[in-house]
């Protein structure tokens, strides 16, 4: 059958019905204007769930690209009325402005004198892989149950960090501490519900269905069929996937948050599922990575999966940051970032001097870029140097984007750490539920999650 014959058909086997109210059919056009209005002012103004930080999303894109060596024309003028027509409810003003911003960001020029383009952009897995300067895999075995136990571990600890993160994000060191003086508890009561784990949740699915035959495109459609909502990179990533815009080009394609910190947020499942191998975790990473990003995202990603392998058999944190930050290319500028971050981890006996170093130099870059998140990572790590509270306060204390920071590197120290010696007081509120808001996903046991993610590795 051809597509003209099916509609055809369908057109003669409609008949027709007398309707006394027909025109209100038309009265849901109100709710789509509703929800029109309230997306595009979200985009423009909003707050994070949980922390309550404010955003404007439109301004950061604005960021983003300038980040990535770009110059946008125009955008001063652009965002001021756009946050003048917000202000002012014109709702008109603000979607024809909105239209404007989005087409100087699409068509952004390179900005020549910028330092972003003295580096490698890499642009797919093999150029990454050919750079970079992996291991063999280290001896593990897959079936025996330990593997579970440090599954259960790293899953446990990973929604500990995320559901802390969850309501201290988006703010700074010295905000923090002024408001809530040092933090070493929960500030609420913890929530597992968040955005971060839902991707790794997309990836297991797809990986269960692929195994090691997994595609990026496989895990696009599990995003598309179980995520309904997504923000920044991811939002643009589905929208885009939507279309029928699928890997690698959804994640840089009309996407000014590619570098953002949406990969790094999930790495961690990667590792988990290729214990103590590193290669292998950085290259389901970049799979995964390149629906939502590109570049520097990706090896954000990368980054994260490659710790995470390793702490299934490395005990020792700094040297398994060492390790993972070595195997990194060179020529990428997110090797300079961790570097950078390490360096001083090294020169400074106090985490807060490296800490205030590194929020320094990446001031110009977003609370929700890679790049300071990157740095928090790594000197909480550092400094926390395996106690799970120690490394929780720090990671806390530094702000930027806690919940998704703490989750990954709370993974590690979950892997490393028997679960039984996590203190009661992380432990207990969350219990043995996963909350989220994926579809057929809505709440899960931990301990299922841990045996699922086993058996998919294997």
């Amino acid at each position: 059958m051809r597509a003209w014959e099916m509609e055809y058909s369908l057109m003669q086997a409609a008949i027709p019905e007398a309707r006394e109210e027909a025109a209100d059919a038309w009265l849901a056009v109100e709710g789509l204007e509703k929800s029109s209005d309230q997306m595009i002012s979200m985009l423009w103004s909003s707050r994070v769930p949980g922390s309550g930080a404010p955003e404007r999303l439109m301004v950061a894109a604005v960021q983003a690209l300038e980040n990535r060596g770009m110059q946008v024309d125009d955008w001063e003028e652009l965002v001021t009325a756009g946050l003048k027509a917000l202000e002012e409810g014109d709702m008109v003003a603000l979607h024809q402005i909105h239209a404007r911003l989005n087409h100087s960001l699409i068509n952004a020029r390179r900005n020549e004198n910028s330092d972003y383009w003295n580096y490698q952009q890499y642009r797919d897995w093999e150029s990454f892989r050919k750079d970079s300067t992996f291991p063999e895999p280290y001896p593990y075995n897959k079936n025996d149950k330990r593997y579970a136990e440090q599954l259960y571990g790293g899953w446990l600890a990973q929604i500990i960090g995320g559901a802390l993160g969850t309501s201290i994000e988006g703010y700074t060191t010295s905000n923090l501490r002024r408001a809530f003086g040092e933090i070493r508890n929960y500030l609420t009561t913890p929530s597992s519900i968040n955005d971060d784990i839902t991707y790794e949740l997309a990836f297991l699915s797809a990986l269960e269905k692929h195994g090691r035959d997994l595609q990026s495109e496989d895990i696009a459609l599990e995003w598309i069929g179980l995520i309904p909502f997504g923000w920044s990179a991811e939002l643009i990533a589905l929208e885009n996937i939507r279309m029928g815009i699928l890997p690698p080009r959804s994640g840089w394609y009309r996407n000014p948050f590619c570098e953002w910190i949406g990969a790094q947020m999930r790495g961690a499942v990667c590792g988990m599922v290729a214990p103590g191998d590193p290669e292998e975790a950085a290259r389901l990473a970049w799979i995964d990575g390149q629906i939502s990003h590109a570049n520097n995202g990706i090896i954000g990603e990368v980054f994260n999966a490659v710790i995470t392998a390793l702490a299934f058999v490395e005990r020792d944190v700094p040297l398994i940051l060492e390790k993972a930050i070595s195997m990194l290319p060179k020529r990428s500028e997110y090797y300079t970032v961790v570097d950078f971050a390490l360096t001083q981890c090294k020169s400074n006996g106090d985490w807060q001097k490296s800490w205030y170093a590194g929020k320094n130099r990446f001031k110009r870059y977003n609370w929700v870029h890679a790049y300071p998140n990157a740095v928090a990572e790594v000197i909480a790590l550092w400094y926390g140097k395996g106690d799970f509270e120690e490394t929780l306060h720090i990671v806390a204390m530094e702000g930027q984007d806690v919940d998704c920071n703490a989750a990954q590197i709370m993974t590690v120290l979950g892997i490393i750490t028997d679960e039984k010696e996590i203190p009661d007081k992380w432990k207990r509120p969350i219990g043995d539920t996963l909350n989220t808001y994926v579809r057929s996903m809505k709440k899960l046991s931990i301990k299922e999650l841990a045996e699922r993610t086993a058996k998919s590795a294997q």
